[in-house]
């Protein structure tokens, strides 16, 4: 964490007295930590003790008439690479989840473009509250990493999940967070989504059902993962990942066009784009008007973006998706022999699955793996993904390595 700049934020509860630990934990792994404390943290531990551990002075208040002079909250806000609040309270979460800008924490977290990780505290039943979890999973859609809550004895003296975890472990878990860091630092991955639209006139096309949702998701598991992340993605209305730098396209020609353009110095190209297979031959000029009761459109096929870049010359690691509507396992392992992939994602589609869902669930076959990646949110699977995508290329390097190391 050398040189890293960590924004702690400390909200009220019993657990604060453990962030002071936190901050040390951070700084003995080189980090730069600056603390902003609620009205409520203020209750439970000192600013002064955060001042002496952090060497930086503590923020408290959006009302700070010296700080705010020089608009003091956007300038932490753009200062941090990571934003950590250890302990977040039940009241932070429901009022991050819900957008306010109330004190200077919840402020700086609208206002910044870093990552934002939260480590819950509070009582079991608080925690096990529908309201609770409702926020909690408003937070994960949006890329609010989740860590914790811990299991075990609590300070009301009732037992159950809802215990910050420790120090040590966040330290250790904040690493993975931080740009520049992570399984895939160093990679350049490109990323395809969404569908793409194939024109029949100038006002209709051919498409389909993809949202693009599991696709976004990746790329914001790849940045978080340490990655350059570069996003082709069809017509779709998702928020770009921050981090993520974004290719608009329409047809599965831009699209290819699109891929063949960022592909020189690739690492991982990962093809969830449901990208047409047919096109009309012929796109009318004008509007076609309804003058029989049938209309015969000829197809042709498009060009195979996914298949074109596992034969280029300078192929990077290369993963696939298959959507199936049956033998999901049988077709996912022939389109990964056929097309030459290094990976392939499988899912079953149809029948209110995988399409306009917020969940899903991975079959990931490699050449010698399989892999279930259970029923989660497509963020969670999608952080399994590149988890699974990292430990094989780190294993097929260890190959080589060893194989030079005899040659």
């Amino acid at each position: 964490m050398q040189g890293k700049r960590i924004l702690l934020g400390v909200t009220g509860g019993i657990a604060a007295y453990k962030s002071p630990d936190l901050v040390r934990r951070l700084r003995e792994r080189g980090a730069d930590v600056q603390v902003v404390m609620t009205a409520a943290a203020a209750e439970f531990v000192t600013a002064a003790t955060f001042q002496a551990v952090s060497g930086h002075p503590v923020r408290t208040s959006l009302w700070d008439a010296a700080a705010e002079a020089a608009m003091g909250h956007i300038e932490l806000a753009r200062w941090a690479e990571l934003v950590l609040v250890a302990p977040a309270s039940a009241d932070f979460l429901a009022r991050l989840a819900t957008g306010q800008a109330d004190d200077l924490l919840a402020t700086l977290c609208l206002a910044t473009a870093a990552p934002i990780a939260v480590a819950p505290a509070m009582n079991h039943l608080m925690w096990a509250n529908p309201a609770t979890r409702a926020n909690v999973a408003v937070l994960q859609s949006r890329g609010v990493r989740i860590l914790g809550p811990g299991d075990g004895d609590q300070a009301c003296g009732e037992t159950g999940p809802g215990r910050m975890l420790e120090p040590v472990d966040l330290a250790g878990r904040t690493l993975a967070l931080l740009p520049g860091s992570g399984a895939l630092a160093g990679k350049r991955v490109l990323i395809t989504a969404g569908p793409t639209r194939e024109p029949i006139d100038p006002v209709r096309f051919v498409s389909n059902r993809s949202s693009g949702k599991m696709g976004f998701a990746v790329a914001q598991a790849a940045r978080e993962a340490g990655a350059e992340v570069v996003l082709v993605s069809g017509p779709v209305a998702i928020t770009t990942p921050p981090g993520v730098a974004r290719v608009d396209v329409e047809s599965a020609a831009d699209m290819l066009a699109a891929v063949l353009r960022e592909l020189p110095g690739t690492d991982v190209f990962i093809s969830t784009a449901a990208v047409a297979d047919y096109r009309p031959q012929c796109c009318a000029p004008q509007k076609i008007k309804k003058t029989s009761d049938r209309l015969d459109l000829s197809m042709e096929r498009t060009a195979d973006v996914l298949a074109t870049v596992a034969a280029h010359e300078k192929r990077p690691y290369v993963v696939g998706f298959a959507a199936e509507t049956e033998q999901v396992e049988q077709n996912a392992r022939a389109k990964l022999m056929k097309k030459n992939l290094d990976m392939i994602a499988a899912n079953e589609v149809g029948h209110d699955k995988a399409f306009d869902c917020e969940d899903n669930q991975l079959l990931v076959l490699g050449r010698n793996a399989r892999h279930e990646l259970p029923r989660a949110g497509k963020l969670v699977l999608a952080r399994g993904l590149i988890e699974l995508i990292a430990q094989d290329i780190a294993a097929r390097g260890a190959v080589r390595q060893r194989g030079s190391a005899l040659a």
